[in-house]
C-alpha cells in the first residue's frame, strides 16, 4: 500500500462523514437561525426553546434519512474491507 492509496481512503472518509455529518448540521442551522429571528421577533429569550426544535428537526432526519445514513456507511466500510482483503 503506497502513499496514493491511503491518501485516497483518508479522502473518501472525509467525503463520507461530510455526506453524513452535513445535511443534518444545515438542518439544525436553519432551524436555529428561524428560531433566533422569532424570538427576537416576539422578545422571548428562552434557550431551551431552540434546543427543543434543534433536538426535533434532528430526530426526525434521523427517522427519515438513517437508512440512507447507515447505507452509505455500510458501502465505505465494505470498500474498506475489500481494500484490506487485497492486500
Amino acid at each position: 500500500m503506497d502513499v496514493a492509496q491511503v491518501t485516497d481512503i483518508f479522502r473518501d472518509g472525509v467525503g463520507v462523514a461530510i455526506r453524513l455529518g452535513a445535511p443534518i448540521l444545515l438542518m439544525s442551522m436553519m432551524v436555529g437561525v428561524f428560531t433566533a429571528i422569532l424570538q427576537a421577533v416576539t422578545q422571548i429569550h428562552e434557550q431551551t426553546i431552540s434546543f427543543v426544535f434543534k433536538l426535533i428537526v434532528v430526530v426526525l432526519f434521523m427517522m427519515i434519512g438513517g437508512s440512507w445514513m447507515l447505507t452509505t456507511l455500510q458501502d465505505f466500510f465494505l470498500e474498506l474491507i475489500e481494500l484490506m482483503r487485497a492486500l
